[in-house]
């Protein structure tokens, strides 16, 4: 007999379980919520990012331009002293046909007010030679030039010619041709109609006697700094250039340290703003200018948001220059961020030249 075998129960297919339509919109709204919390904090990032992009950017392009001011400035007189003594009160400069100076008030290094920020002058020469100068060895009329000693110029450089004895105003002029010395013929220089600061004719047409002097500029370099719609500007006077040195500058002032000491006195007593007796710098001022002092004050160009009451709190007080404060250029001013630099200077050549 064959023994029956056990039947199996029927095969019961096991059940499938998806998710249910309350699980689906629990997880979209967690995911929306989890997406809305890091799309805040990354604008959030961002706008920090921007804001200390812009004021680090401020900071180092301030600092850049300082440096850059300093340097320039600190050049400032090269080639206008001679014998312990300020050689032009006033000038006579033309850049081809183009009067630039016409028997002008002149001092190589000029702070002017302008309301609420201050310029900067600097006139300087490119040569380190122009130190030192030589005498005429005859009257000049300013077309040419017969010199006592050897002065090492070249055709196409600048040269200043200057009165014995301060008054009549200095001139630039361009040397056009250069006759050697011999050994009995002095060294002459001549100043053509084509060279690029001999071609105008000045109101004051001054004739330099025998043992005027006269110094080699090589290229003579006259720049101006001031504010123009909050920006720092750049300015070359004799050829109409300019260029923009930095943004959102709601300050810009300069002072000159003076002593009351004796011509030789390197200590600065005081610090004298552009007024006064200092408005204009003269043979009896620029004699006791001893260094320069400036500063620099600037708005960050991202306004931060208030806090939670709806303050502005990036600032609690207005950015100050020389103990003064400076008046920002927005209402909501403190909702900016300032950042304000100073450089002090010493004027080696005014020193020098009048030592």
């Amino acid at each position: 007999m064959y023994a029956l075998k056990p039947r199996r129960p029927p095969h019961t297919a096991s059940r499938q379980r998806g998710i249910s339509i309350v699980e689906l919109m629990v997880g979209i709204v967690v995911a929306l919520l989890v997406g809305v919390a890091a799309a805040g904090s990354a604008m959030m990032f961002t706008a920090s990012q921007r804001q200390g992009i812009g004021t680090g950017g401020t900071t180092v392009n301030v600092g850049t331009v300082m440096a850059a001011l300093k340097n320039d400035a600190a050049n400032a007189g090269l080639g206008f002293f001679g014998d312990s003594q300020f050689l032009c009160n006033a000038l006579n400069l033309s850049v081809n046909a183009l009067l630039v100076a016409d028997n002008a008030s002149f001092a190589p290094l000029r702070i002017t007010n302008e309301g609420a920020n201050d310029r900067i002058d600097v006139v300087y020469s490119s040569r380190v030679q122009a130190g030192a100068n030589v005498l005429l060895n005859k009257a000049s009329a300013g077309d040419t030039a017969e010199l006592m000693s050897l002065l090492p110029v070249g055709v196409g450089q600048a040269v200043l010619m200057a009165p014995a004895t301060p008054g009549d105003p200095c001139v630039v002029r361009t040397v056009t041709a250069n006759t050697p010395s011999t050994a009995v013929t002095p060294q002459v220089l001549t100043f053509g109609a084509a060279g690029k600061h001999n071609a105008a004719a000045f109101t004051t047409a001054v004739t330099y006697p025998e043992r005027s002097r006269l110094a080699v500029l090589g290229e003579l370099r006259w720049h101006r700094y001031r504010v123009i719609d909050g920006n720092l500007v750049l300015e070359q006077p004799m050829g109409g250039e300019t260029a923009v040195l930095a943004r959102n500058v709601i300050g810009f002032r300069a002072q000159y340290g003076i002593t009351d000491g004796a011509a030789g006195s390197t200590t600065i007593d005081t610090w004298q703003d552009a007024d006064g007796g200092f408005a204009a710098l003269d043979s009896a001022t620029i004699g006791r200018v001893r260094a320069l002092r400036m500063g620099i004050a600037t708005r960050s160009p991202q306004r931060e948001k208030p806090d939670s009451a709806g303050n502005c709190v990036a600032s609690d007080a207005k950015p100050q220059l020389f103990g003064a404060d400076v008046e920002p250029d927005v209402a909501d001013w403190q909702c900016y961020r300032y950042r304000t630099a100073n450089a002090v200077l010493p004027l080696r050549n005014l020193v020098m030249g009048i030592k």
